[in-house]
């Protein structure tokens, strides 16, 4: 071997060792870091003069029965049946609020009152019934600094509303990742952003599950905006859980600014954020919503759908305030782009019928189902606030 083949040896080696040692030492995080209140989370209710609590349960008599909420625990909800206080047996929270007499309960006169109790895995969901809701995304100031976004954006998010007390279903697969919400829902359809002043407006905490493989596929980490990928991954029939409450405020921006949520997965703690942390809100996103609706832009299931049907915001529909930081997701890691630079270059680089990126997302999809990072079945995820109440949901196969 002359001198030059020699050389061209050693070099090949020190690179295989560079290479291989830059492998090895590649850092593998579990989850994005997030920053914690010092004081822990106090479960509670907000007092009367500040907000009403409500909670819906299915009757012995066949009706949707709406309670004020006066206490609860881990396993109970007590309160009066507001059909004791003149209300209509209706599935509406805000009609049943509306025929209620509840003059005796703001003056402290609840001696004589019928108290219900009902466990908390017998109350129904706080969300509507719609099948459509607007989902948001990198609305608060960390969180969009893990993604990478500049921006808030908007997207549709499709399913039914799940009770606080659920499962989610982890697929083989599939990369679940958690995301704890902020919610709200209206008691009148909201044609144009000047109708959200006038409309009543019911909070709830709100989860939002995520299906990370269609994002990582479908995504473009450039444009998030563009819609691609938000809809098929956070669309399920398990993917949006709500909270037990439903939450009417006197001044529904003091109270939204102080709520906090949290999210822990078998006891370690993940997420804390307060409401008033959010970039836009709840009056903002209604304006950023109604000057999205005319064009079917985002892509959804091979399609492309509105960001809601007929250009409103339908009783049936939920406005979400988007998630803090702290989830699963992280980008991809020297290791995985060693490791995909190389499988790409196996199977012949330019001259492979597959593009780098589809090797690159191939190989982090793969590496990540070994680490087990993400939602595992047997998990225990808890949403927590300060006072919505608390969503639990155990993870299943």
């Amino acid at each position: 071997m002359n001198k030059f083949g020699k050389w061209s040896v050693a070099l090949v080696a020190l690179s295989t060792v560079g290479i291989f040692a830059a492998w090895a030492t590649s850092s593998d995080p579990r989850y994005n870091p997030a920053s914690f209140e010092e004081e822990p989370l106090e479960l509670g209710l907000a007092p009367l003069d500040e907000a009403i609590t409500l909670a819906q349960f299915a009757h012995d008599d066949g009706g949707t029965h709406t309670m004020l909420v006066t206490s609860w625990d881990d396993e109970t909800a007590t309160g009066i049946d507001l059909e004791q206080l003149g209300a209509p047996v209706t599935d509406d929270p805000f009609a049943a609020l509306g025929g209620a007499d509840l003059s005796a309960v703001r003056s402290g006169r609840l001696e004589g009152l019928p108290i219900s109790t009902v466990a908390m895995t017998d109350l129904l969901p706080s969300g509507p019934g719609g099948e459509q809701h607007i989902g948001t995304g990198t609305n608060f100031p960390e969180h969009a600094e893990e993604a990478n976004s500049t921006s808030v954006f908007q997207f549709p998010k499709f399913g039914s509303a799940s009770p606080a007390r659920t499962t989610v279903r982890a697929n083989p697969g599939i990369l679940l990742d958690y995301e704890v919400e902020l919610c709200v829902r209206f008691d009148r359809e909201l044609t144009s952003s000047a109708e959200f002043d006038q409309a009543v407006k019911g909070f709830f905490l709100c989860g939002d599950f995520t299906n990370r493989n269609a994002l990582i596929n479908l995504a473009d980490p450039d444009n998030l905006d563009s819609g691609h990928g938000f809809s098929d991954a956070k669309s399920g029939p398990d993917f949006f859980p709500t909270g037990p409450f439903l939450i009417i405020p006197s001044d529904w921006k003091a109270f939204i600014s102080n709520v906090r949520m949290t999210t822990s997965v078998n006891g370690s703690p993940r997420q804390d954020a307060r409401g008033g942390k959010m970039t836009l809100d709840f009056r903002s996103l209604v304006e950023k919503a109604f000057g999205d609706m005319k064009e079917p832009r985002f892509l959804y299931r091979d399609g492309y759908v509105k960001l809601m049907p007929e250009a409103s915001i339908p009783t049936s529909a939920t406005l979400m305030s988007g998630t803090s930081e702290g989830t699963i997701f992280t980008p991809p890691t020297r290791g995985d782009i060693i490791e995909a630079i190389m499988a790409y270059l196996g199977q012949g680089g330019p001259l492979a019928s597959e593009e780098f990126m589809d090797v690159a997302r191939r190989t982090l999809i793969t590496n990540e189902l070994a680490s087990k990072h993400y939602l595992q079945p047997g998990d225990i995820v808890e949403y927590g606030s300060s006072n919505l109440g608390d969503i639990v949901v155990r993870v299943v196969e």
